[in-house]
C-alpha cells in the first residue's frame, strides 16, 4: 500500500510539473493572439490613403482641404485620426538634420517610430504633408498640445552648432504659418515663451531636447510679429 501510494504522489507531482508550462503556454498564445487582433483592429481603422503613395488626384483632394503651398504628400499611419480638439496653435520644429522631404517621410512612416509632424519644410523651402490637420499628429511629446497645434518640421542647413535653417525655408516657413493661421480663424499669432501662446515649441514639454534648437529659437518672436503682420 505504501508503495501505491509513493507512485500515485509521483505521478500527482509529474502531472502539475507539466500544467504549469501548459499553463503558461496558453497564455502567453492568448496573449499574441489578443495584440495580434488589436494590431488588426488599428490597421483596419486607418483611413484608406494612409501609409501609401498617392495617385495626382488623390493628392490633389488631400492638399485641397490642407495647405495649398504643399509639395508632397504621403500620409504617415502615425496620428489619431480624428482630432479631439479645435486648431488654437502651431508649434515649430526642426528636423535637426538637412533632410529630405521623402526621408522625413520615409521615418514617418515606420509604425515603431511612433513619430510623425502636420507638415515638413526642407532647406529649399519646399513643403510636404504627413499628417491631415484635422487628425493629431504624434510630434511634441505632449498629447495636450498636439491635440490643438498643428505642427511643423524645419530642415537645418546646418547640422550642430545653432542648428542654423536657410532663409528659403524661414520665409515659406512664414507664409505657411500665416496660411495655418488664416484657415483656422486664429487672429492672433502669441509667442509668449510657453505653453499659453499661440506659437509653441518642442522644448517647451520636454526638457531632454533643445528643439527647435538655437537658431530658431532666436527668432520666434521675429516670426510671430512677421505672421501677426500679415494676418
Amino acid at each position: 500500500m505504501d508503495n501505491e501510494g509513493n507512485e500515485g504522489a509521483m505521478g500527482e507531482e509529474s502531472r502539475q510539473s507539466w500544467a504549469i508550462p501548459i499553463i503558461l503556454l496558453v497564455g502567453f498564445l492568448v496573449l499574441v493572439v489578443a495584440v495580434g487582433v488589436l494590431c488588426l483592429v488599428e490597421y483596419r481603422s486607418l483611413p484608406d490613403n494612409v501609409g501609401r503613395v498617392l495617385t495626382a488626384e488623390e493628392q490633389a483632394d488631400v492638399i485641397a482641404e490642407n495647405s495649398l503651398l504643399t509639395d508632397y504628400v504621403f500620409l504617415s499611419p502615425n496620428a489619431d485620426f480624428p482630432r479631439e480638439e479645435p486648431i488654437t496653435r502651431i508649434t515649430v520644429h526642426h528636423m535637426a538634420g538637412d533632410l529630405s522631404l521623402e526621408e522625413l517621410g520615409n521615418r514617418f512612416a515606420n509604425r515603431d517610430r511612433r513619430a510623425s509632424s502636420h507638415y515638413a519644410i526642407d532647406s529649399a523651402g519646399n513643403v510636404a504633408l504627413y499628417v491631415e490637420e484635422k487628425n493629431r499628429a504624434w510630434t511634441s511629446s505632449n498629447r495636450d498640445n498636439d491635440e490643438r497645434a498643428v505642427t511643423i518640421e524645419v530642415a537645418n542647413d546646418q547640422v550642430g552648432g545653432d542648428w542654423h535653417v536657410s532663409d528659403a525655408a524661414f520665409d515659406r516657413l512664414v507664409e505657411l504659418l500665416v496660411d495655418i493661421c488664416k484657415r483656422n480663424g486664429i487672429t492672433e499669432f502669441t509667442y509668449t515663451g510657453d505653453d499659453n501662446g499661440t506659437l509653441t515649441t518642442h522644448n517647451m514639454f520636454n526638457d531632454q531636447t533643445i528643439c527647435p534648437g538655437p537658431y530658431l529659437s532666436g527668432r520666434l518672436g521675429e516670426l510671430a510679429n512677421e505672421v501677426n503682420s500679415r494676418l
